[in-house]
């Protein structure tokens, strides 16, 4: 069921998704060799908290699954969501994407940004470029009367356009009164399929590109996700509030 927001759900949603906005900043601030994902983790956890809020990854769960252990989904190079924190440091030439949930008095945001560490190679570069520019073409398409698969085929149009391929398994999102809600937001698909886009839906758009196939695996941890031939990966993701013909990006400074 795709969940209409009120005025005031809505303002609680915006207030989330701002902690989210200020909490990857912050993070972003921090990203550099030598720089441990568990001590990026710590640093988001830490401010999260002070804002009298949750992080909304750390406990969930999905089915049989184990409780996720952290606040950041921290996936470095070919891993491409879902990486759990830990001893690793970051080394020059890698890439990172880190993704947070907030909830605050019962309402989430979502988003997530991929950063460089360093100086990276150049298809890498344009991996990312590709993929954030990706996101905000889908952006564009999340305007009342357009449907679900507007976006998707934004997205995917322009991101195998520029030789890339994007994850199929993994879809963007409903988002605000639960962490996740429907509808479920491809990054492929078809013009004029799928819901029909409605003012007071709130949605996380989030491609997610791969620099060789879109195939992926799941890791021996249960959830981080890899690309199989282990080529890296970017995410990028806002929550987006669909108003009229001007959808509005929630999670911003």
């Amino acid at each position: 069921m795709i969940l209409i927001k009120s005025k005031k759900e809505i303002d609680l949603i915006a207030e989330s998704c701002s902690i989210v906005a200020r909490t990857l900043d912050l993070v972003r601030k921090n990203v550099k060799p030598g720089i441990s994902t568990k001590e990026l983790d710590l640093i988001a956890e830490d401010y999260i908290l002070s804002m009298n809020a949750k992080a909304a990854f750390k406990g969930y769960s999905q089915g049989d699954s184990n409780p996720f252990p952290a606040a950041l989904c921290t996936s470095v190079n070919n891993e491409v969501v879902h990486g759990i924190p830990g001893k690793r440091k970051l080394e020059t030439g890698d890439i990172i994407s880190i993704d947070v949930g907030v909830e605050k008095n019962g309402y989430f945001g979502d988003a997530a940004i991929t950063c460089a560490v360093g100086d990276i190679p150049v298809e890498v570069k344009k991996l990312m470029e590709v993929t954030e520019k990706s996101l905000y073409l889908g952006i564009e398409q999340a305007v009342r009367g357009n449907r679900v698969q507007d976006i998707s085929y934004a997205v995917q149009s322009y991101v195998e356009a520029n030789g890339f391929s994007v994850v199929r398994e993994l879809t963007g999102h409903g988002v605000g009164i639960k962490l996740h809600e429907d509808p479920s937001i491809p990054n492929f698909g078809n013009r004029g399929r799928g819901a029909k886009l409605k003012d007071g839906m709130t949605i996380a758009i989030e491609p997610m590109v791969n620099l060789g196939k879109y195939d992926v695996t799941v890791g021996y941890d249960g959830w981080t996700i890899l690309t199989k031939d282990g080529l890296p990966s970017a995410h990028f993701e806002h929550t987006i509030l669909i108003n009229n013909k001007n959808p509005e990006i929630l999670t911003v400074l």
